[in-house]
């Protein structure tokens, strides 16, 4: 029995041995394995080092996230849910403001230019537009507007004129005293040219209803003796008011000739080619008032008609002869204003025969006009008149007044009460002389 016993214990021992080596390899693959992972996922992140992270990656994590979130959610209060670690929690997409900043928080974008001197621009006119349909260009149309009556300075107007005198082919300006200029008229008198000869300004006037697409034409008036273009062409003789009145499809130049003096003197309308140059110049004006640039062409190209009171058959005749836009005229009108320069007035009738010319006359010239109609029927032309009829190209008339009518009120009470609009009303009522009537009545808007 004694015998026994040790050897139990010496099986305890070996099983103890037994045991603990057991136990030893266990920690030895224990940490082998604990090693390991460690050092795998280690290895895997050193491979993706450097490389972008692919996109469909992301999108199936951050679905598989979601789905972990989704399983979890009973153990995460709703505020954890919400803030849960998803591909948009991530990566937000950018907002719009920090893409395009505000106003305040943008820079002020500069050009070259905008350190260069500023100088003055004017702005371009308006031209025609488009609109995105399949129809045509739109043409210009003029906003609804009242008369527009204004002075421009020109050039090619009368004066100041230092050229000769064709008269006598002596200068013009042919008195002098100190530094001042002056001109002898025909009566002795002398007019200085700074206080008469030195006014470049035309009267321009476009009524409300003239429209430049339609058949027109330019009245050229010469005013005659002692006349301003306010005081005697606007307000006492109403010349832009008559060519309103008249409903007729015109407009009105009015240039200044000698400053309230008694002289006819004709200036730049002397010179060949003048009155060309005059109306050349004023084209550009006319459509500038008129409020369409591109018209300027039409107004260059539109028929004249001249009408020269008193002293202003002076231009008239010259015009006529060396103005060098003879073909243009399509009728002559003078208002007691036969003076003189008969040959010039009859060259015109005879090489003109599709316009027309009409003067009346008081006592004052009634000689000179009687001459002139001599010349005419001399020549086979057929002379009227009375203004009774319909006014026609080819038309010559000469009206006689009786008394009680005063040359001072000649261009408001001559055959008629406002003889230019009586005329402008007689050719707007014949097609032939291409010219269209456009307002119905004749109680059109007053000039200004």
């Amino acid at each position: 029995m004694i015998g026994a016993v040790p050897r139990v214990e010496a099986d305890t021992r070996a099983d103890r041995t037994t045991s603990s080596g057991a136990r030893g390899r266990a920690r030895r693959i224990v940490g082998q394995i604990g090693v390991a992972c460690v050092f795998v996922p280690l290895s895997l992140a050193l491979v993706q080092c450097g490389k972008a992270p692919n996109p469909a990656a992301l999108a199936a994590n951050s679905q598989a996230n979601t789905q972990v979130v989704a399983k979890t959610s009973t153990r995460t209060s709703p505020q954890q849910v919400a803030s849960g670690d998803t591909f948009n929690d991530r990566f937000p997409a950018p907002q719009f403001k920090e893409r395009f900043p505000s106003a305040s928080e943008s820079f002020l974008q500069r050009q070259m230019s905008d350190f260069s001197p500023k100088r003055a621009v004017q702005q371009p006119e308006p031209a025609p537009y488009k609109v995105a349909s399949l129809e045509p260009q739109i043409p210009y149309k003029r906003p609804p507007r009242e008369d527009l009556t204004t002075l421009v300075s020109m050039k090619s107007s009368a004066f100041p004129y230092f050229g000769n005198n064709p008269a006598s082919e002596a200068p013009f300006l042919n008195i002098a005293k100190g530094d001042r200029r002056g001109h002898r008229s025909y009566s002795g008198r002398v007019y200085w040219q700074d206080e008469t000869y030195s006014d470049s300004r035309v009267m321009m006037h476009v009524p409300d209803h003239f429209d430049v697409r339609k058949p027109g034409v330019i009245v050229v008036f010469f005013h005659g003796n002692g006349a301003t273009l306010e005081r005697d062409v606007r307000d006492r003789q109403m010349v832009p008011q008559q060519i309103t009145d008249s409903g007729a499809n015109a407009v009105l130049l009015a240039p200044q000739m000698a400053v309230n003096a008694a002289d006819s003197s004709a200036g730049k309308f002397w010179q060949p080619g003048g009155f060309k140059r005059f109306m050349q110049e004023s084209s550009e004006h006319l459509a500038r008032l008129y409020g369409d640039p591109n018209s300027a062409r039409a107004f260059a190209n539109m028929p004249i008609v001249i009408v020269g009171y008193s002293g202003g058959f002076l231009p008239t005749a010259w015009s006529l002869e060396v103005g060098g836009m003879s073909d243009r005229v399509r009728g002559v009108v003078l208002l007691d204003a036969v003076y003189g320069e008969l040959d010039k007035f009859a060259s015109w009738i005879e090489n003109h025969r599709s316009g027309f010319f009409v003067s009346s006359y008081t006592r004052y010239t009634a000689r000179r006009d009687r001459e002139l109609m001599s010349m005419l029927r001399q020549k086979g032309i057929s002379v009227s008149e009375d203004m009774d009829g319909p006014l026609r190209p080819g038309s010559v008339v000469f009206v006689e007044t009786g008394g009680g009518i005063t040359h001072r009120d000649y261009v408001t009470r001559a055959w008629t009460q406002n003889p230019l609009k009586d005329v402008l009303v007689k050719m707007a009522a014949t097609p032939s002389l291409a010219l269209t009537r456009v307002a119905a009545g004749s109680s059109a808007t007053s000039s200004r």
